[in-house]
C-alpha cells in the first residue's frame, strides 16, 4: 500500500510540473516565478492549521521537480503551545535524529492545501500571474526597443481605429494616428511595426508602436541591403510623409562603393521590396555630402537647381534658385518635396525661380 500511494504522489507532482510548464510554454510566464507564488499561497494557507504561527515552508523546485511542505516545531519537555511545539516522545516517532537539534521537520501532504490556495490565494495569484504578463511583456520589448518587429492583427476597434496585435505572447496597440493614412488593415494581418519606445508605468509597460515612423524606413533597408548592415553603406539622414514619400540620405567611405545603387539594388529589386512593404510609397535616395550646397541640391531631387545660396548657418537658412519650368517639381505638390528636402537637410529652403521672380 505504501508503495502505491508514494506512486500516486509522485504522479500527481508529475502533472503538477507539466502544467507549469506549458503554463510557460503557452504564456510565457516562468515556471519559477509561477512556482514562488504558489509556494507563498500555501505557505499562506498552512498558517491557519498552526494558529497564524510562521512555521511552514514550501520548496517547489521546477528544475528538480521537488515538491515539498514542512513545518518545523520545537521539541520541549512539556508542550505548552500545541502550534509550535510538540514532544520529545512524538518528535522521536516521526524523526529519532531531530532530538540532537531540537527541533523536528513535519512533512505535510501539499494536496491538503490545494482547495484552501484556490479559494483563499485565487486573486493574489492571477495578480501574480498579472504581474509577470507584465514583466514579460516589458522585457519582451526593451530588448526590441527601435527595432522593426512583425505583428498579426487580432482586432480593428470600430470607433478609434486602434489596432490590437499580437506580438509574440504579448499584445499591444498600434494606434490609428501611428498607421499609414490610406493604408487598410485587416484582421488576421502581418505587419511590420517599429518600437518607438517602451515605458515601465504603474500599470504596467506602455509601448508606442508605429508605422508612420522613420525608424521602419531605415531598419528595412537595413534588413534588405547587407552593406548598410554591415556600415558599408550608412543612412545619414530619414525624412518622411508616411504614405506618400520618403527620402533618405546614404553615404560610403570607400569611393568605389556607390551608395545610392547599392540601395536600389540591381533592377531596383532591394528598393521595390521596400515599396512593396510600404504599400507603395516612394522612395527618394540621394547622395549625403558634408558641403550643405551640394547635399540640399541632392535633397531636392529629382527637380533640377541651378544655385544654393548660404544666407544664414544659424539659423540654417539657404536660397535656392531652379529653372522656373523645374519650379512646381522643386516645391512639389503642396510644399511636399521641398518640406521633405528641408527636414532631411536641416536647413530652411527658400526657393525661388531662377529668373528671380515668380510667374503667375
Amino acid at each position: 500500500m505504501a508503495k502505491a500511494r508514494k506512486k500516486v504522489v509522485e504522479n500527481d507532482n508529475s502533472e503538477f510540473f507539466e502544467a507549469l510548464r506549458l503554463m510557460e510554454e503557452e504564456r510565457g510566464i516562468p515556471q519559477k516565478f509561477i512556482a514562488e507564488k504558489i509556494s507563498d499561497a500555501i505557505v499562506v494557507a498552512a498558517r491557519k492549521d498552526y494558529g497564524g504561527s510562521d512555521i511552514v515552508s514550501c520548496v517547489i523546485d521546477p528544475e528538480n521537480k521537488i515538491f515539498t511542505v514542512t513545518a518545523r516545531k520545537e521539541i520541549v519537555d512539556e508542550v505548552e503551545d500545541t502550534f509550535t511545539q510538540i514532544s520529545k516522545e512524538d518528535a522521536a516517532a516521526i524523526d529519532p535524529n531531530s532530538l540532537e537539534v531540537g527541533f523536528v521537520e513535519i512533512k505535510l501532504d501539499p494536496k491538503k492545501f490545494g482547495r484552501v490556495v484556490a479559494q483563499n490565494s485565487k486573486n493574489n495569484f492571477r495578480q501574480g500571474v498579472r504581474e509577470a504578463e507584465r514583466g514579460q511583456t516589458l522585457a519582451e520589448f526593451q530588448s526590441r526597443n527601435r527595432e522593426l518587429v512583425t505583428a498579426v492583427v487580432q482586432k480593428i476597434d470600430p470607433k478609434t481605429g486602434n489596432a490590437i496585435l499580437t506580438i509574440g505572447h504579448s499584445e499591444a496597440t498600434l494606434p490609428r494616428l501611428e498607421q499609414v493614412p490610406d493604408e487598410i488593415i485587416n484582421e488576421g494581418d502581418h505587419i511590420k511595426v517599429y518600437v518607438v519606445d517602451v515605458k515601465e508605468t504603474d500599470r504596467g509597460a506602455r509601448i508606442m508602436l508605429s508605422r508612420t515612423h522613420p525608424g521602419i524606413v531605415k531598419r528595412l533597408f537595413e534588413a534588405e541591403v547587407p552593406e548598410i548592415f554591415d556600415g558599408t553603406v550608412e543612412i545619414k539622414s530619414i525624412s518622411r510623409q508616411a504614405g506618400s514619400r520618403t527620402k533618405i540620405a546614404v553615404w560610403s567611405s570607400d569611393e568605389q562603393i556607390d551608395a545610392i545603387g547599392t540601395c536600389i539594388g540591381p533592377k531596383g529589386a532591394r528598393v521595390n521590396k521596400i515599396v512593396e512593404e510600404l504599400a507603395g510609397e516612394k522612395i527618394d535616395i540621394v547622395k549625403y555630402s558634408e558641403d550643405p550646397t551640394e547635399f540640399i541640391t541632392e535633397a531636392l531631387s529629382p527637380a533640377k537647381v541651378v544655385s544654393v545660396e548660404i544666407l544664414s548657418e544659424e539659423p540654417k537658412v539657404c536660397k535656392v534658385s531652379v529653372p522656373e519650368a523645374q519650379l512646381s517639381l522643386a516645391i512639389g505638390n503642396k510644399g511636399q518635396n521641398v518640406r521633405l528636402a528641408a527636414k532631411l537637410t536641416g536647413w530652411k529652403i527658400d526657393i525661388h525661380p531662377e529668373s528671380g521672380f515668380f510667374g503667375e
